[in-house]
Parts: C-alpha cells; structure tokens; sequence
C-alpha cells in the first residue's frame, strides 16, 4: 500500500492528463444524474448523453417518470442496453422519490441505496457531483486504475472505496475518482499505454 504522501503524488501526476476532471454524464440537476447514472450501467455516458435529452424532455421529473408507460420507456432507453430492467428500476426509483422524498433527490448515502437500481457507486456519483457531499465512486476503471498503481490491493469496490477514502482528503474524493475514470478510460485502459503516463515512474504496474 502507499503513503498518504505518496498518494498525493501519484493523484497530481493524473491530474496533469486529466485538468479539471469531471463526470461525463450531461445533467441539469441531481434527479437528471441519477437516473442518467442508473443507465449508464453496462454502456457509455455517450450514448447515455445521446438518449437523456429526449428522455427527461418526456420525463422531467420524478412524478413524471413514475407514471411513465413501459414500453415507451423502454424504446426511449433501449440503446443503452439491459433496457427492460433499466425501466423498471427507473420507475420504482421514481415512486419511492416520490413516496419518501416528495420526489426531491436525498442527498444521504443510506436514502439514496434504499430506493430501486441504486448501489452505493451511483448514490456516490449523485451524491458528489450535484449534491455537494463528498463521494468516491467505484467503477471498474478505477478498481484497474487504483490496483495497478497499488493503491489498493483489492477487486472489492466497498473495500477499495474506503481504502482510497482513507489515502485522500475527503475534499478531494469525487477529483480523485473522476480522475481516476478517465485515465483508465484513456490512458491505463486494459492495455495499458505506460509509456504516455505520467505517473509510471510511482506505479507497481509499469515496475513489475
């Protein structure tokens, strides 16, 4: 494991790749993330980005979206794939906003991994880039990411979540992981391209 220091280090040469690091899911607001988020699952914020602006013009909220016919959803998001599943997630979402929270986005991890489709990694996206609470998600870029570099030593998202929780600022946890996405997105993809990276000279994975 590194160093707190080290950590640091690491987290300022990915940040010269990567400049003012953010979430590539367009949204206007935190219920337009949350369920861009849920639908990013298995697809691209790219082709999420392609089908939200007809969606939330049809759905503008969650009282809205509750009461959305099925298949009419699901034509609207059957791009983004798993779209049955996706629907019916996002409808339950939608009545449980709208039945718990008077259909306003809570900004609590606990509140927001009780309603339907969504984990602590989406709760976390919600949470740190519309709500103003820190939050460090997890995807399966920065699991690669944080283990090549030997940040963490796990595959355990909650476990890496926390482990990188403890080596940054809470401050800082939504850069870190926008950050982190990124670089695995384009530079440490699954073949990696060390060569380009700026950290590669603080990283287990370009000295094993």
């Amino acid at each position: 494991m590194k160093t707190p220091a080290q950590a640091r280090r690491i987290f300022a040469a990915l940040e010269k790749h990567h400049p003012g690091a953010d979430t590539e899911l367009a949204h206007r607001n935190a219920f337009e993330l949350l369920v861009a988020t849920v639908l990013s699952a298995q697809s691209t914020d790219r082709r999420v980005n392609e089908v939200t602006p007809a969606l939330f013009a049809r759905y503008p909220d969650a009282s809205a979206l509750r009461q959305a016919d099925p298949a009419e959803l699901e034509a609207l998001i059957h791009s983004t794939g798993f779209f049955r599943q996706k629907a019916r997630a996002l409808v339950g979402m939608a009545g449980a906003l709208v039945a718990r929270h008077a259909g306003t986005v809570p900004a609590s991890m606990e509140a927001l991994t009780e309603l339907p489709g969504v984990g602590r990694k989406t709760a976390n996206v919600v949470l740190g880039h519309a709500l103003g609470v820190p939050g460090l998600p997890v995807d399966r870029h920065v699991l690669r990411v944080a283990n090549r570099l030997g940040l963490v030593h796990s595959d355990d998202p909650v476990k890496v979540e926390a482990a990188l929780g403890a080596l940054f600022p809470k401050k800082h946890w939504t850069r870190v992981s926008d950050t982190f996405i990124l670089h695995g997105r384009r530079i440490c993809k699954p073949t990696p391209q060390c060569q380009m990276c700026f950290a590669r000279s603080l990283c287990d994975y370009a000295h094993r």
